[in-house]
């Protein structure tokens, strides 16, 4: 009996099983195409788990022989490496096809298509699957509250048990767990996310394999990636909505009819990723054609929500696919290098409502990120709200809006020029100021320079500040109390609001008289109308 074996047959450890059980007779051959066993090494190479696990299965095959259950032939010219990384798709399996119709042999895969393509040629084909066993699943290793697994070489199980920002670390077990175990995980988790609806094998590199086993994201590295074998399993705990983060009606009414530049912020852990779950289901309810970019893809959204990842590796190439289904909203999950702000950008443009995530420590640095990336002006038709996460709520909303104004610590008009304000959406104060200052774009926190007790007697106060004005030959002064020095004040003649200014260190704003702030209030005064000003 004479069976040709492909690759998939080898790395999913079936053929030794099927010939110890006897079921493919006796007096077995077993040819092993030269292009089968390039394909393995070069697996092998680049740290790919199926490469290991063909490996240990060549090494079976030969135990077998010098037991005497078998023949091992070798047959077909090697190809290179290189030729193994460069072949389209399909070449190889076809060179694997013309070995078997060559020696009038069957051939033994566990590929799908290729039983197919061996059927359409009128070649012998025997499709082997996996007999269902029990075995331990990288599930058995969750408690009902754990968070994620982590599972190392000669080290002990450990388990984040709590909710995020409120988790311990836990041991699952005392003895350590050992190379074998791991292989033998890897070797389920791989099968499963074969042949497991809504499973993929996302990445799959040189001393890393990143694996979406329905809702657990599972991360294997061995050497040289990583000193040790290592398996990193994490699983969303809750599925929420948006009304669990008791959102206020005037962030609703942003989100549903004003915000379409949204990046969700926060620190590994967070909860971004469960809050942008909730927001694109928000989305869905509320009638809109919904997308995820994702990779992996981890988010747990309703079937109605379509979830995309890299087209062969690109981002880029996933976006021009989107554009064509026509979205109302995309969750852009995650952030991190440049192509990604750029296609961010390039989506927004395009009238596309985005939602992306990325990771920051503080609200301000979401915003950061796209300094450089992209032009400063266009910043604020990008991104127009920021929602930064902590310990899974919603700790503080930024708004952005591009206006002209000097900025907050100058005083002379002429220093006027477009500013990127970052305010507070709830109480809508000012907390940033975004702008470039000869070649450099600088980010300048709008801090309030007093004293605690000289704050609180203000704060004590009306809002009203107390002011002299001053006409000069060239300026007009502005005198404050010197507990006002370094705040922001809202300038008014009678009740008409002017503009908003700061304070300096002396307690005055100057503003020279031929600049355009200075025309402004000399217009005013002339007219009798009085300069009053309001705490910022």
């Amino acid at each position: 009996m004479k069976y040709v074996v492909d690759t998939s047959v080898l790395v999913g450890s079936g053929v030794t099983k099927e010939i110890e059980a006897g079921k493919l007779g006796d007096n077995v051959e077993v040819i092993i195409p030269q292009v089968v066993l390039a394909e393995i090494e070069y697996q092998a190479n680049m740290a790919k788990a199926t490469g290991f696990h063909g490996l240990e299965e060549l090494k079976k095959l030969r135990q077998l022989e010098k037991e005497g259950k078998l023949k091992v032939l070798i047959v077909g010219e090697r190809p290179t490496l290189q030729q193994v990384r460069l072949a389209p798709g399909g070449e190889l399996d076809n060179l694997i096809r013309r070995e078997a119709e060559k020696h009038s042999a069957t051939l033994l895969t566990s590929d799908i298509i290729q039983a197919a393509m061996c059927e359409a040629e009128g070649i012998k084909v025997i499709l082997l699957r996996e007999e269902k066993k029990e075995r331990r699943k990288i599930q058995d290793y969750f408690f009902e509250d754990s968070l994620s697994i982590h599972l190392k070489e000669d080290v002990p199980p450990m388990t984040k048990r709590g909710t995020p920002g409120d988790w311990k670390l836990e041991k699952i077990s005392e003895k350590p767990i050992t190379r074998k175990e791991l292989e033998e995980l890897v070797a389920q988790i791989i099968e499963e996310a074969k042949s497991t609806p809504r499973s993929f094998i996302e990445i799959d590199e040189e001393g890393a394999t990143v694996v979406q086993l329905r809702e657990y994201r599972i991360a294997i590295t061995r050497p040289p990636f990583s000193e040790r074998m290592e398996i990193t399993a994490v699983r969303p705990l809750l599925k929420v909505t948006l009304d669990d983060y008791a959102p206020s009606e005037k962030l609703k009414r942003r989100l549903r009819e004003e915000a379409e530049g949204i990046l969700i912020a926060g620190r590994p852990g967070a909860g971004k990723s469960t809050f942008a779950s909730a927001l694109a289901e928000f989305y869905q309810k509320q009638g809109k054609i919904v997308k995820t970019l994702e990779k992996p893809r981890d988010l747990q959204v309703s079937p109605e929500i379509t979830q995309y990842t890299a087209l062969r590796g690109d981002m880029e190439r996933t976006a021009d696919v989107l554009l064509l289904v026509r979205p109302d909203y995309c969750i852009y999950d995650e952030l991190r290098k440049t192509k990604d702000f750029q296609v961010f950008a390039d989506l927004r443009f395009a009238g596309v409502g985005l939602v992306g995530v990325v990771h920051a420590s503080k609200p301000i640095d979401a915003i950061q990120r796209f300094i450089g990336r992209v032009e400063l002006g266009l910043i604020c038709r990008i991104v127009d709200t920021v929602i930064f996460i902590e310990d899974g709520k919603v700790e503080q909303v930024l708004s952005l809006n591009m206006t002209v104004k000097v900025p907050t610590g100058m005083t002379e008009a002429d220093l006027a020029r477009p500013v990127i304000e970052v305010r507070d959406f709830e109480t809508e104060e000012l907390q940033y100021e975004i702008y470039t200052f000869g070649e450099q774009t600088v980010v300048v926190p709008i801090l309030r320079h007093v004293r605690r007790s000289s704050r609180r007697k203000i704060e004590e106060k009306e809002v009203k500040a107390p002011v002299d004005v001053e006409v000069r030959k060239k300026h007009v002064v502005l005198s404050f109390p010197e507990e006002y020095a370094g705040m922001n004040v809202d300038v008014y003649a009678d009740e008409k609001y002017l503009f908003t200014l700061r304070v300096n260190e002396a307690g005055k704003i100057k503003l020279r008289r031929n600049t355009s702030y200075g025309e402004i209030i000399l217009k005013e005064i002339e007219e009798g109308k009085r300069v009053s000003c309001k705490i910022r």
